[in-house]
């Protein structure tokens, strides 16, 4: 029954898992309105939470540690669990002449400290679950006899029905009972049997304890105390799978942000440009101008309409790859395709913002941060199944202790005695399978043992290794840890770096654009009063979108770096008012 009900529930869990894959959440569904989706930050984090593929992924993760769980529960060596997290896709590159998109996901981060060393198990504990075991059978058995005599037939046929029953029980101290019941009836022609047929029955019970190797409660639950850890690592690590889905879309959402103000940026450059064209045509037509002037203002419309139809080739590329990673369908789906994002959270810096100092924000990272702790976690992990490794250097010395009750029941056996009168067993022996119960009860025919077995490996030499192995395997695991925190350190100093270093360009940026602006317009005067040349205002023009894109490329930049810092310190998810609960993750 109980199989049947864990089947039953695999196949409710597997169906739940299609169901959850095949459709999307409604959210992004209820912001469209006339084709466009307005879609906010949070907005965004919030369906990449409900839709994306990794975290659904991770999410089973925590089922598999239950399974683990289950499994050490029973006695048995648990499985593992993946320890590997994905990061977000990248954006498109402006780097090249032609955009490039990004090509999938970003690759996956192993967050195992100790790569894939495995541990020695040492002794196993017993199984911790009930058996009970069943056996029929039915023979019909002919022997050739080699002397007549002994038997009293040249040829001894035998039919033996057998029914056993049994039921065996492990202990978390490392002993084990066994309790069996078997029943045997026999037919036969041997002519020395005083019973013929006769019933056979015994009820024993062996129970043994190990005194050295494998005693103990707290050796035999370390698997148990490693599946709770490992149930404890799968959902710190759904929670780093929720970081970094969450940092993939900020930095998807605030790229797509300054992309689309890029394509603002050329398209104000091309209305300039056609500005200037038009008034150069006016001017040659009242003849003020030379028509050389026309030609050079009509090359600068098409280079800043080319440059604007890369900015927007640019902008649907990152559209597809948000996209991608907020849904579950394809990109290719009609309804999808067609779907086009309008931002509503703008490029917006807070010049004023106080960063808390390195010293702070490292010690926040080391307390919150849930790659540490699962590293933790694993080291404890490590120290509990280096218990069975240590054990395996002892000698084994078993206690053993057994009682058994045998019966023997059956009739008369009129071959005994050919021709003449049949030989008279035991009274206390004659009957059927009732006489025999009977005698199990009243302990008629008792056998008892108790006794030791000891074993003693003069060079234990596998043992030793592995005891060596796995101390080096913890200690490299330990100054691994030491080593993450140290990075801690790196990634909190390098993040402020680099916010600094963002912060220091969005000002330079911001006043490029300003004295671009003064001097374009300066320069627009000088070409109305005859002062200047078409081609001068073009380079103005030209440096003006060029510092403007800087500019929106440095406010990108910026919210950007800003989100690495409260990645490196812990304070993502806090931040963006994500809760993550179990395999849950909800925005506040």
């Amino acid at each position: 029954m109980r199989r049947f009900l864990v089947l039953a529930a695999g196949l409710v869990l597997a169906a739940e898992i299609r169901a959850q894959l095949e459709e999307d959440s409604p959210r992004l569904a209820s912001l469209v309105r006339g084709g466009n989706a307005y879609l906010s930050l949070r907005d965004a984090i919030a369906i990449a939470l409900e839709n994306t593929l990794d975290v659904e992924v991770q999410r089973l993760g925590p089922r598999f540690a239950e399974t683990e769980l289950d499994r050490a529960q029973a006695g048995a060596v648990p499985r593992g669990i993946p320890l590997a997290v994905r990061e977000g896709p990248k954006s498109v590159s402006a780097a090249a002449d032609a955009p490039a998109p990004a090509l999938g996901p970003g690759p996956e981060t192993n967050l195992s400290i100790a790569g894939q060393i495995v541990l020695s198990p040492g002794r196993l504990p017993p199984s911790l679950d009930p058996v009970l075991f069943a056996k029929l059978r039915r023979d019909h058995l002919t022997a050739p006899q080699l002397n007549s005599f002994l038997v009293g037939t040249p040829a001894l046929v035998t039919d033996v029905a057998t029914a056993n029953l049994g039921w065996q029980q492990g202990f978390l101290t490392g002993g084990e009972i066994t309790a069996g019941w078997d029943n045997t009836h026999q037919f036969h022609n041997h002519r020395r049997y005083d019973l013929r047929p006769f019933n056979a029955s015994s009820f024993g019970i062996t129970f043994t304890q190990p005194l050295l190797r494998g005693f103990g409660q707290s050796l035999n639950s370390r698997f148990i105390r490693i599946a709770a850890n490992a149930r404890a690592q799968s959902d710190l690590i759904f929670q780093q799978q929720v970081i970094s889905t969450v940092t993939a879309v900020i930095r998807l959402y605030w790229d797509l942000a300054s992309f689309q103000a890029d394509v603002m940026v050329r398209r104000q450059a091309l209305q300039r440009a056609e500005k200037l064209l038009a008034d150069n045509q006016a001017q040659v037509e009242a003849g003020t101008r030379a028509p050389i002037d026309v030609v050079r203002a009509r090359a600068e419309v098409a280079r800043t309409r080319r440059d604007l139809i890369a900015a927007e080739a640019l902008v649907r590329q990152q559209e597809t790859v948000l996209k991608d990673y907020l849904t579950r369908g394809a990109v290719t789906d009609p309804v999808l395709a067609n779907i086009r994002f309008v931002l509503t959270d703008p490029l917006r810096v807070d010049p004023e913002e106080r960063i808390p100092p390195a010293a702070d924000l490292a010690q926040q990272a080391i307390e919150r941060r849930p790659d540490l702790a699962q590293a933790r976690l694993q080291i404890e992990s490590t120290r509990q199944a280096l218990r069975g490794s240590k054990d395996a250097l002892r000698p084994s010395l078993d206690l053993v202790a057994a009682v058994r009750n045998n019966a023997l029941a059956g009739e008369v056996n009129p071959l005994t005695s050919p021709g003449g009168a049949p030989h008279t067993p035991d009274p206390i022996l004659i009957g059927g399978y009732g006489t025999a119960l009977a005698q199990l009860l009243r302990r008629n025919f008792p056998d008892y043992g108790i006794g030791v077995q000891l074993t003693i490996p003069l060079r234990n030499r596998v043992a030793e290794a592995d005891y060596i192995r796995d101390s080096l395997a913890l200690r490299q695991q330990e100054l691994r840890l030491r080593q993450l925190y140290k990075q801690v350190h790196v990634e909190i100093t390098n993040a402020l770096v680099a916010l600094e270093q963002a912060r220091a360009a969005l000002a330079a940026a911001a006043s490029e654009r300003q004295f671009q602006e003064q001097a374009l317009a300066a320069e627009e005067e000088k070409l109305a009063v005859g002062a200047s040349t078409t081609f001068l205002v073009i380079q103005y023009q030209r440096d003006l979108a060029q510092a403007r894109a800087a500019e929106v490329a440095a406010q990108a930049a910026y919210l950007k770096a800003r989100a690495a810092v409260d990645r490196a310190s812990g304070a993502l998810l806090e931040k963006y008012g994500v809760s993550v609960a179990g395999t849950e993750a909800t925005l506040r």
